[in-house]
């Protein structure tokens, strides 16, 4: 008993009151809460608005290349955020390979860019290489091209 530190058992006495808070506030939400079965119980609601349709949306792919981008650009952020904190201790050689964290960043954001990532609306060009289309899977219907007149 007298191995353990004050602060062993300040963490052991903190870990012990969430366990009880947590088991206090799912115990007394079982005891509660309603039991009540209707047709409406087990309906999707979200926002005050009952659903309507099917969950199967179609996205384009430029929806998750700018969510990539971002996670992407904001965990070099994070990286170069920590270097720049330790750049007094890390010296030259932190300094080199934050450049080469950041040049292959750079040479990545490039190869996106001459694939054409980064253009909302494409055009098609004879010999450019582009992004791979997909075929949509087969449980979503896809409504025919408009004629043009």
């Amino acid at each position: 008993m007298t191995a353990f530190t004050p602060q062993t058992w300040a963490f052991g006495i903190y870990v012990a009151a969430v366990i009880f808070v947590v088991a206090l506030m799912v115990g007394l939400s079982s005891l509660l809460g309603s039991r009540n079965n209707g047709r409406a119980k087990n309906e999707a609601f979200e926002s005050g608005v009952v659903g309507v349709g099917g969950g199967h949306l179609r996205f384009s792919a430029k929806f998750y290349l700018v969510a990539m981008f971002f996670v992407i650009f904001d965990l070099e952020a994070v990286f170069l955020y920590a270097w720049a904190v330790s750049v007094r201790e890390s010296g030259w050689a932190g300094f080199i390979e934050a450049c080469i964290f950041i040049g292959v960043l750079l040479i990545g954001l490039v190869y996106v860019w001459r694939l054409g990532g980064l253009d909302w609306a494409p055009k098609s060009r004879a010999g450019k290489r582009s992004l791979p289309q997909l075929d949509p899977p087969a449980d979503i219907v896809v409504p025919p091209a408009p004629i043009k007149n």
